[in-house]
């Protein structure tokens, strides 16, 4: 209940306000029940002479302040509040609506003709990981920014901020407030409930007990943990090498990973990333320079098949980026270099027991390669594979050639990466 009574303690700073007029919704009308009753024993105690009306699901306040509390079990259900004006929206149990459809239609229900009340509109909603609408909850409020920093609302489809045609400012802002049982004093001093949740099944666990949004049915890579595998940004030591590898698309995406290897014991550090569609050879190579002007790397690895000469005579998209300055190396796409290649990123997340540290961890401003990590699922046929129909491999691809390019720390003696020869020096080495 801890969540859902911060929605219920959220808009009385409003009450005093005539022209406040807020909704609170939940799934079902049994599951609406719950928040009825807590807000019985809570806004006439904090409001004296606040008044419900069960007939239509309304609370009146002295001020003449309104709130709603309703349901909404269809999408259909929206056409309820057609014509409606909010001040404050609210929804319990987000991820319990499998598409974002009401989310949206809500949104365009919220408005004022009040200025005092038009800087303070706002939506909220809580939620548990899981759900039919695990997916796209997850995609927009979690994924785009760190835990805890506002952000630039972005469309869902396309990863694009939403920002005002004209005067190019975000439209609005999304921020995704994490919380774990330990932040409730209530529920967690007396260890009962602790223990109900310690007792459930692993993924169950770090669902509800964790807060862990990583949790994905079938996942190839279990062990991934936001906690564990992300850090804050730091500058990286001007003594550490730095590498960057690339799996490139046009019409689908191309996705840079710029990696750092920390000397003292050659743990993997991923600090920057470039998560691009619709863009030539020439102009992604012409972005991962902009971002080297002051970041010098020592190698890059791409995806091998960008070598492959496009008709007769005419140059690879590889030799055009290389020919610009922008140079690479092949990644190892051989017989079986899928399956080492997963199986080194395995390791890579193992913690080590008197390090206490993994051998990857990845700066959490890299969204889309800490979004799509967890998420991959493995190989329905059993093979040693991600699955094959996955549609968001571009920056795993990018990962693992990454990690399978032997990186290496400098030694106090200066040699490391550098005693890898390149095959060829039209790959640029």
């Amino acid at each position: 209940m801890g969540k859902s009574a911060a929605l219920l303690a959220d808009p009385m700073r409003y009450f005093g306000n005539k022209n406040f007029v807020g909704l609170l919704i939940r799934r079902t009308n049994d599951e609406l029940r719950e928040l009825k009753w807590e807000s019985q024993k809570l806004y006439p105690r904090a409001f004296p002479g606040a008044k419900w009306k069960e007939k239509d699901s309304l609370w009146v306040f002295p001020s003449g302040a309104k709130l709603w509390l309703s349901y909404l079990d269809r999408d259909d259900d929206v056409l309820r509040y057609q014509g409606q004006a909010f001040t404050w929206i609210a929804v319990d149990e987000l991820t319990q609506y499998p598409t974002p459809f009401a989310w949206d239609y809500l949104r365009s229900r919220l408005r004022t003709t009040d200025e005092g009340l038009k800087p303070y509109l706002s939506m909220r909603a809580t939620t548990n990981p899981g759900g039919p609408g695990h997916h796209w909850v997850k995609k927009t409020f979690v994924d785009p920014a760190p835990a805890g920093q506002a952000f630039c609302a972005t469309d869902l489809q396309t990863g694009a901020k939403l920002v005002h045609p004209v005067t190019g400012k975000p439209l609005f802002m999304r921020r995704f407030i994490p919380a774990k049982l330990s932040d409730n004093p209530y529920l967690f001093e007396d260890g009962a409930y602790e223990s109900s949740l310690l007792s459930l099944p692993e993924d169950q666990r770090r669902k509800l007990l964790d807060g862990d949004w990583t949790v994905t049915e079938g996942a190839a890579f279990p062990e991934f943990r936001v906690g564990t595998h992300t850090c804050d940004p730091y500058p990286i030591p001007n003594g550490w090498r730095k590498f960057r590898a690339c799996d490139y698309g046009y019409n689908s995406f191309a996705s840079v990973l710029w990696f750092a290897v920390n000397p003292t014991d050659d743990q993997l550090v991923i600090y920057d990333e470039l998560y691009v569609t619709k863009k030539t050879g020439a102009e992604l190579a012409r972005l991962i320079m902009e971002r080297e002007v002051d970041n010098r790397v020592s190698y890059g690895v791409l995806d091998s098949s960008v070598w492959h000469q496009r008709g007769h005579m005419g140059p690879s998209i590889a030799e055009e980026m290389i020919a610009m300055g922008c140079k690479w190396r092949p990644s190892d796409r051989s017989g079986g270099s899928r399956s080492a290649g997963k199986n080194r990123l395995h390791e890579l997340l193992k913690v080590d027991e008197y390090t206490e540290q993994p051998g990857l961890v990845i700066f959490n401003t890299c969204r889309q390669i800490i979004s799509d990590l967890p998420t991959l699922q493995r190989d329905p046929k059993g093979e040693d594979d991600i699955d094959v129909k996955t549609t968001n491999d571009h920056t795993y691809d990018a990962l693992r050639y990454g990690i399978m390019s032997r990186p290496k720390g400098y030694t106090p003696s200066g040699h490391g990466i550098s005693q890898i020869r390149a095959a060829d020096m039209r790959f640029g080495y």
